[in-house]
């Protein structure tokens, strides 16, 4: 079975995971969006929100930044998140910001989840996530996430001008 959010391992984004006065409705997937999502668009959605700068990280991966604050980047093969079967690194992982601890819990918790975390990451607030399992959500799913990551970066008068645009 496919995991997606909005089931009750893995709520709405904008939903069961509303705890910041930031978040916006949950809407229907349909059309396009309701399509499995690719990297093609992580960086069109990240690209897409005001005020991002696209700097350039280790080897030469973009990093997405609202206001000098990393929202998005794709993540260098690191000891932390490997293949448990054959202890390869991975080399496609990429990391995405959330609004709080318990956003993150919600995303990593069901062991079927595309989103994970490792021991590196304890205490921060994201969720990583493969690139070739980026098709486990639709790319509606993946929009909420990257928008709820610039809007948990943003500044307060930023995210309240984005929001105000989109409501």
């Amino acid at each position: 079975m496919r995991w997606m959010l909005g089931t009750p391992a893995a709520p709405c984004f904008s939903g069961s995971l509303a705890v910041s006065r930031r978040r916006l409705p949950c809407s229907a997937v349909s059309g396009r969006d309701a399509r499995p999502a690719r990297v093609d668009d992580v960086h069109e959605l990240a690209a897409s929100m005001p005020h991002v700068v696209v700097e350039t990280g280790a080897p030469g991966n973009p990093v997405y930044q609202v206001g000098g604050k990393s929202f998005v980047f794709f993540r260098n093969p690191r000891p932390d998140a490997f293949d448990a079967e054959t202890g390869e690194r991975y080399d496609d992982v990429i990391v995405i910001w959330v609004e709080s601890e318990d956003d993150k819990a919600a995303l990593v918790q069901d062991p079927d989840s595309p989103f994970f975390t490792t021991d590196h990451f304890n205490g921060h607030r994201s969720v990583l996530v493969r690139a070739s399992r980026l098709g486990e959500v639709t790319r509606e799913e993946l929009a909420e996430l990257i928008q709820d990551a610039w809007l948990s970066r943003a500044s307060n008068s930023r995210a309240a001008t984005w929001l105000a645009e989109h409501r």
